[in-house]
């Protein structure tokens, strides 16, 4: 039985191909097709059941298991039947057959994985938050699974088809420090690997337990903030060992540069601890208004060194966070996303003061942007020079469009007291002579 099949059947090139290979390779072509056949009958219409919309447009998925499995068919055939082949290219570089179709195969196996957990894990994710800032962020995660499943890619092929050199001779404190080019492509990926690292945490871990406590936004954005620039300080730290750069090395070197940007930079050292500040402390969230330097703005962005105010007259506003830490602000919503407001009222001498004080409350009562809860009220505040002082307190929680909310409710007040023959007096002054 064995002299049967090693019995030579024909030559295929230099290579003699026995009844053995011949056998091996008929059933290889029988398990690639049942293979084949069991993916596209079963697999994918499971996935074309799926409630997701995005995994039922399975269409791309089929050319990319069919060219895998066609180079896996290929490759076997080529191991089966012996018919490697090596192509001499150049002295350094002598790729075989066989190592250019696993190269291949290799290429294909990442693309179906970025398919995959594009479609089953980040698309799913955001299947049902419908938004234009989810929808960015989509795209963000999408872009980051494609960059490091494709330098993935580049570094195998680097490495495996002898493409690897130094691409710089460096030296930190007379030491040798060689770059790879394979080692640059390891740092980028490190680098992308980090946002995906963040993203997972900040996204899918995070937003549950924020979801779970009932955290505040700003509160979230802070513990956020925090998070990313620790995960990318790592990132950083790592990026630089595989390149080959020794931190403890660099540091030393530059040590005495160090102290003179430090000087140079102390304002923006200053900026970075504040920032650190509010991350921790929270006195200033996003979405806070803020009073300070006679603006009101909404709080946009904290960020390490600086953040953005956005104004009522939507213009942007870049603070430096020491201003936000050392000098004095208000912050109207704080503690609480009620805020008073009053309007300052003078009538004359003679009038009917129970009467004023219905007619301020009436005022405000129709506003849809006052709250009905603290109930408004009004104060005699004092005898004035020229009238009787009213103050008319209320409560909104529409800061930024609260002086426009303010004028309508001066307009009703002067239509009612119109109404009911209430005069605002002018500022007025009896003056005596005498004769001398």
């Amino acid at each position: 039985m064995k002299a049967f099949f090693d019995t030579i059947l024909f030559n295929l090139g230099n290579k003699e191909i026995t009844v053995s290979q011949l056998v091996i390779f008929l059933l290889l072509i029988s398990a690639f097709a049942v293979i084949y056949k069991l993916i596209i009958s079963r697999l994918i219409p499971i996935l074309d059941k799926s409630e997701n919309t995005t995994l039922a447009n399975y269409k791309g998925l089929r050319p990319l298991i069919t060219f895998l499995l066609l180079i896996g068919f290929v490759f076997s055939t080529i191991y089966t039947l012996n018919l490697d082949y090596q192509f001499d290219i150049s002295e350094k570089f002598k790729p075989s057959l066989s190592l250019i179709v696993k190269t291949l195969f290799v290429l294909q196996l990442i693309r179906i994985l970025d398919w995959l957990v594009n479609s089953l894990i980040i698309e799913k994710y955001y299947n049902n938050k419908r938004s234009i800032v989810n929808a960015k962020k989509l795209s963000e995660a999408r872009r980051t699974v494609h960059y490091i499943f494709y330098i993935i890619v580049i570094i195998y092929f680097i490495r495996h088809l002898g493409l690897d050199f130094v691409v710089y001779n460096g030296k930190i404190n007379k030491n040798p420090v060689p770059i790879y080019l394979s080692n640059i492509f390891i740092a980028i990926l490190i680098f992308f690997v980090t946002r995906l690292a963040i993203w997972i945490v900040t996204e899918i871990f995070l937003r549950n337990i924020y979801k779970t406590k009932d955290i505040e936004v700003g509160s979230r954005f802070a513990i956020n903030q925090l998070i990313k620039y620790v995960v990318y300080i790592i990132g950083f730290v790592f990026a630089l060992d595989v390149i080959g750069i020794n931190m403890t090395l660099l540091l030393g070197g530059a040590a005495a540069l160090l102290v003179g940007i430090g000087l140079g930079l102390q304002q923006t050292f200053n900026d970075f601890i504040s920032g650190i500040v509010l991350l921790f402390e929270r006195s200033v969230s996003v979405g806070d208004i803020l009073e300070f330097e006679n603006t009101v703005g909404t709080v946009k962005k904290i960020g390490l060194r600086s953040s953005i105010v956005e104004t009522r007259g939507h213009v942007s506003i870049i603070v430096p966070n020491h201003l936000l830490v050392n000098e004095k602000i208000q912050n109207w919503t704080h503690f609480n996303n009620k805020v008073r407001f009053d309007i300052p009222v003078g009538v004359a001498y003679g009038t009917d003061t129970a009467l004023v004080k219905k007619l301020l409350v009436e005022s405000v009562e129709k506003n849809p942007s006052v709250l009905k809860l603290p109930v408004p009220f009004v104060r005699f505040e004092n005898f004035g020079d020229s009238s009787l002082d009213f103050n008319l307190y209320f409560f909104s929680k529409e800061y930024i469009a609260i002086e426009d909310i303010k004028s309508d409710i001066r307009l009703e007040i002067d239509r009612l007291f119109r109404e009911h023959n209430i005069s605002i007096p002018f500022p007025q002054r009896d003056v005596n002579l005498k004769k001398g």
